[in-house]
């Protein structure tokens, strides 16, 4: 007897490589992202693409906040063409992250999403900025 893990067999090695290889092509993890911005290698622009009250209430201190809804060229005219955006929302229930890669690749800009969001980021034990904060 198998079990529903086994029944559909698993991808041959060289397709599991590409696939996963190819993963890490459009999604970066939360303690990557922390250690680049703890560690000074922030090459990349952190968006929090939640609406600007729950960014209030709490975000990843770095992140910058434009809601997924208000991604344009006029919003974005101030980073070059080639930046990098690392995008994410509340969590893994959250599909503006989506929402906002989708906005950021029809305009010709390189994006990766965080996986996990803000959810990921305070099960791995990070902090989050408030606005009132100093």
């Amino acid at each position: 007897m198998t079990s529903a893990v086994s029944r559909v067999l698993a991808a041959p090695s060289q397709e599991a490589l590409s696939h996963f290889e190819q993963l890490l092509r459009f999604e970066t993890d939360c303690w990557d992202v922390h250690h680049a911005l703890t560690n000074g290698l922030q090459d990349f622009v952190l968006l929090d693409v939640r609406g600007s009250s729950l960014y209030q209430q709490g975000h990843i201190e770095g992140a910058i906040n434009i809601p997924h809804s208000r991604l344009n060229q006029g919003n974005l005219a101030s980073f070059t063409s080639d930046t990098l955006f690392v995008v994410y929302c509340a969590g893994p229930h959250c599909n503006a992250t989506e929402k906002a890669a989708i906005r950021l690749a029809k305009l010709g800009r390189p994006v990766k999403k965080m996986i996990g969001g803000i959810t990921g980021w305070l099960d791995e034990g990070f902090s989050l900025k408030r606005e009132n904060e100093a």
